[in-house]
């Protein structure tokens, strides 16, 4: 868990207002589990708008580079993170804190890459896709926080559509979907107007 640490001296603690920008914007990045938007980093930090924002960000990395630092601000899932560079990932996972990495089957990874690309999409669709089914790994895959419930179609039974979440886009190192991999299978989507081969009104 985070901790706060308040340092003790006879002139008392500096106000937010008293610190610089760029410290204000690193101790925010700090804090943050999740990847802060450019627009609640600003507020955050007091900044004037996201620009401001922006160019700090590219200046803590300057520094981070200069200073050979384990740590960068990386753009992903539509915010900035304050991240640890990629090769420290097999000694860090080695301490107790460090969250298990996400590790999916073969049918897994599968299943997942048709949601990315062809989302938002019927369990029906994905099972036509891959030629199996697919709704215990559509629970694994909603349970590990990957895919989640987009919407329903507009027709009997409404079915369910499924497409993937911001926690893909952290997992995956992606600023969003445009980031994806280009796929030549993803440039025609199956036709979301066909009747599903079964309803998926009440099971993933």
């Amino acid at each position: 868990m985070m901790k706060f640490f308040q340092a003790h001296s006879d002139a008392g603690p500096r106000r937010p207002e008293e610190t610089s920008p760029l410290s204000r914007l690193e101790a925010a990045l700090f804090l943050s589990r999740e990847p802060l938007p450019g627009r609640r980093l600003a507020l955050l930090a007091g900044l004037k708008d996201i620009s401001e924002a922006r160019e700090l960000v590219r200046d803590l990395n300057r520094r981070y580079r200069a200073a050979k630092s384990a740590f960068c601000v990386v753009e992903v899932a539509d915010g900035f993170q304050l991240r640890t560079h990629p090769e420290f990932a097999s000694w860090l996972f080695r301490l107790q804190e460090v969250p298990v990495e996400v590790r999916l089957t073969r049918a897994a990874m599968e299943t997942l890459a048709i949601v990315a690309y062809q989302q938002p999409i019927l369990r029906a669709q994905i099972e036509r896709i891959r030629g199996a089914a697919c709704g215990d790994i559509l629970r694994t895959l909603m349970d590990q926080n990957l895919i989640q419930i987009v919407g329903r179609l507009e027709e009997p039974g409404r079915p369910i559509l499924y497409g993937t979440s911001k926690r893909f886009l952290q997992v995956f190192g992606l600023t969003d979907l445009s980031a994806l991999p280009s796929f030549g299978a993803a440039e025609s989507k199956p036709d979301e107007t066909s009747s599903p081969d079964e309803t998926d009104s009440n099971n993933p």
